[in-house]
């Protein structure tokens, strides 16, 4: 194990590669979770209006209630991208380690399996959660309230 500051500096440099794709994860976390709570705040904002009898009118009622169940579906597909974003962080993080590990000298065996195999778990990781916020996006706009009963 060579302990030299270039060495070392040499390790960090190559283990902290893979760390501008954890900021990416980090930032469509942040958007994914902004869109979430958007979802759940109409929900309840449209639950709302129909338990308390804001809204009178039958047809009114009938397209916010198809909204209400819109804007879970909508929470469901943010939560399963969040889980994909977040799991591609784990892996992505794991590659970041096991570089750093093998690099240094302390792990020797299978290096490039491991390495490999969470970086592309990673990767296809972070297409899946990408891929579900494109079709929640894509829903969203389907969904919205174009057509919009006027109530009396």
């Amino acid at each position: 194990m060579d302990v030299s500051i270039d060495a070392i500096t040499n390790n960090i440099q190559l283990a902290l590669a893979p760390v501008f794709l954890l900021t990416a994860v980090a930032t469509l976390i942040n958007a994914i979770s902004a869109r979430l709570a958007r979802s759940v705040d109409r929900m309840r904002a449209i639950q709302y209006k129909i338990q308390e009898g804001l809204v009178t009118d039958v047809a009114v009622i009938a397209h916010l209630t198809i909204e209400a169940n819109e804007a879970k579906t909508r929470g469901r597909l943010c939560t399963a991208a969040i889980f994909f974003d977040v799991l591609s962080g784990v892996f992505i993080s794991l590659t970041v380690l096991e570089l750093f590990f093998f690099q240094a000298g302390a792990i020797r065996s299978l290096q490039g399996t491991y390495v490999i195999w969470t970086f592309v778990l990673g990767l296809v990781s972070f297409m899946t959660s990408l891929s579900i916020v494109l079709a929640e996006v894509v829903y969203a706009y389907r969904s919205a309230g174009w057509n919009t009963p006027i109530s009396k």
